[in-house]
Formats: structure tokens, sequence, C-alpha cells
């Protein structure tokens, strides 16, 4: 597994909202992959750090905003047990303090919040338990596929500082000075799951993939001495999406830009994600800014997810959009499964280019 830390990965900036039961409502291949990566995270090895089903609330200033939801929600809910028994709750302050006290909710039980650092964290860990080796480098693809990994800029962070002690991180790049690109053997399979950047790794393959980043920027508060831990997601018919971690810490956001590769906060994103969250929830004007992030999501042109083999050896999985935390690793899994030769769970023929 090679990744140079680009500035701007999407997983590291995302807050991690699993609801996929009030979206896509025209789109039904898409919802399928956004509930079935839903499901899956009951089969990862993940703590509550990573994962934890909270809740998310629905909330409007009027029961008639709700009502396509409630509709859409109650024509899911038999295919979709999993998202528990939809509630009315008339005062949501009630379970998310800061909120306006006006505002009513619908509660789905089932949906969970993810912290993307640590489910990011927590797999590849657990893949260097089953043998894989993860070096700090740029990979880039020749015409037949083979792997050309080099070492990454300097100042490129690690993506894995925060792997537990006991992982071991292979790398060739004792010295980077010193190495020029390294053409590593030609492997059988190889799964290019690099997000915005996916078109640029495939185009040697004389493939064109029509992905392009979409920004979006987030800001993490803390309110002192909130148990914030179980308070359930805030998803507003209007305004930004709002969660809670342990130890006080909220995220809210987030902006969705056409900004190019540029992962840079800026004065007018910060300003658009704060008015709009003390719309929705006026008690976080307290709160202390602890944090902003900015990362770049992978947007298929076509509108929907890419998860195809696209050479003989290569296959390639992007376009996720502001769900690749909810679908991410369930079409991992999928492509996996065809790079293996296997066959897939889903038909690929609905995410294809």
């Amino acid at each position: 597994m090679v990744d140079a830390g680009q500035p701007g990965a999407a997983t590291a900036a995302g807050a991690g909202i699993v609801c996929p039961w009030v979206d896509h409502e025209e789109d039904e291949a898409w919802y399928l992959l956004a509930r079935e990566g839903a499901r899956h995270y009951g089969e990862l090895p993940l703590d509550e750090s990573a994962h934890a089903t909270v809740g998310a609330l629905l909330v409007a200033g009027d029961w008639s905003e709700l009502e396509p939801s409630r509709a859409l929600l109650a024509g899911r809910r038999a295919e979709a047990p999993e998202m528990g028994e939809v509630t009315e709750v008339g005062r949501a302050a009630d379970l998310f303090p800061p909120l306006d006290p006006g505002l009513k909710a619908l509660f789905v039980p089932g949906a969970a919040r993810v912290d993307g650092r640590a489910v990011r964290d927590s797999l590849l860990a657990a893949a260097v338990r089953q043998g894989t080796t993860i070096v700090r480098g740029s990979a880039s693809l020749t015409p037949d596929g083979t792997v050309v990994i080099a070492s990454p800029p300097t100042d490129l962070a690690s993506p894995f500082t925060n792997l537990p002690p006991s992982t071991e991180l292979a790398s060739p790049f004792t010295d980077p000075a010193a190495y020029g690109p390294v053409a590593q053997p030609v492997a059988d399979a190889v799964i290019v799951a690099a997000g915005a950047w996916a078109g640029e790794l495939c185009r040697p393959l004389g493939v064109e993939l029509p992905v392009f980043p979409r920004r979006g920027q987030i800001v993490h508060a803390t309110m002192a001495g909130s148990d914030t831990a179980a308070w359930p997601i805030v998803l507003p018919t209007q305004g930004p999406y709002l969660l809670g971690f342990p130890d006080g810490r909220l995220v809210m956001g987030a902006t969705v830009e056409e900004a190019g590769f540029d992962p840079r906060i800026t004065v007018a994103g910060m300003a658009e994600v704060l008015s709009g969250a003390l719309g929705v929830a006026p008690g976080l004007a307290d709160a202390t800014v602890t944090e902003t992030r900015a990362g770049l999501r992978p947007v298929m042109a076509t509108g929907r997810p890419l998860i195809a083999r696209v050479a003989d050896r290569v296959v390639a999985v992007t376009g996720m959009s502001a769900y690749g935390l909810t679908a991410g690793p369930y079409a991992g899994l999928v492509a996996a499964t065809l790079a293996m030769g296997d066959e897939p769970p889903l038909d690929l023929a609905q995410y294809g280019l």
C-alpha cells in the first residue's frame, strides 16, 4: 500500500456521517452502495473512538419541512431495518443542547458517526497484521500497469502518524534524496484508490477518468464541560451538519466548492460554516474553535462512484464524493473482490465509466 500523504486527502478531513437512508432518493444504485457501506461497518475491526451509533436528528423549523424525509424513510424502512424506528422529537435541543429550542426533528436511531482518521488507521493496522507492507512514497503507473514508486516530496506529512506504535511501516527510502524512481515487480493486480487524484494515476494507461475534486471546509470546536460523545448527528434541511465526538469536541461543516486541487482554508469558507452553524445552533457561540480542516472530495462527472477494471491488472475505485466514509470501506471490499477475479457482490455495470 503506497501513499504519499497528499494535502487535502478527503478521508483525513471528513467528519464522518453514516446515515445513507436520507439521500440519493433519485438514484437507486448510489443508494444501494451507500446502504451496503453502512451495513459493512459491522464487519470492520473498529472501536468506539472510530465508529459509534448515536442516531441522527433531521431538524427543521416546521414539521411540514420534514415530510419529504419522513416519506423517504418510511419507504425504505422495510429493506433497511437497521435505520431503526424513526420518531418525532418536538424539541431537538433536548438531545443536542446547543440547537435552537424552536427546532423540531425526526430521530433516526441507526445513524452512526465515524472518525475518518481513526477508521483509516484501524484498517491500516489490521492490514499490516495480515501481511500488508505500507510504503511512504508517491506511486505512478506505466502503460503496462507496472507500479513505479518515488520518494514523496519532503514537505508532505506522513499519512500514518496515528498508527499504533507496534505497527511496522516498511519504506525503501531511508534518505529520500538518494533515490530516484523505483519500479516494482509487475503486480498480479493493482487497485487505484487515490480519490481525486485517481485520474492522474490512470492517465498513463490510456484511460481518462472523469473525476475531479470538490473542496469541503469544516470546523472543529470544543465545549468545555459538555459530554458530547453521545450527542446525535444533526442534519438540517438547510445549513451545515453538526456532530459530537468525545471530550467536548464538535464538528461543523461543510462547504461545497469547485476550487480544483486547492486544500486551503479560506475566510469565506469559515464564515459560511460558522454563520450557518450558529443559525441552527446558537448555543455554539461560546465554543472554542480548535481546528479547521479541508478535504478534496473525489467526484465523478457521471454522477456515480467508479468501481471498475480500467486495464488488465488495474482496478480503480473513486468518486464517493461526500459519502466516502459511508461507502468507502465497502467499495474497497468490492474493488478487492474484482481485482482477485471473484464475483463482486454488486452489479458493477452501474458503477462503470
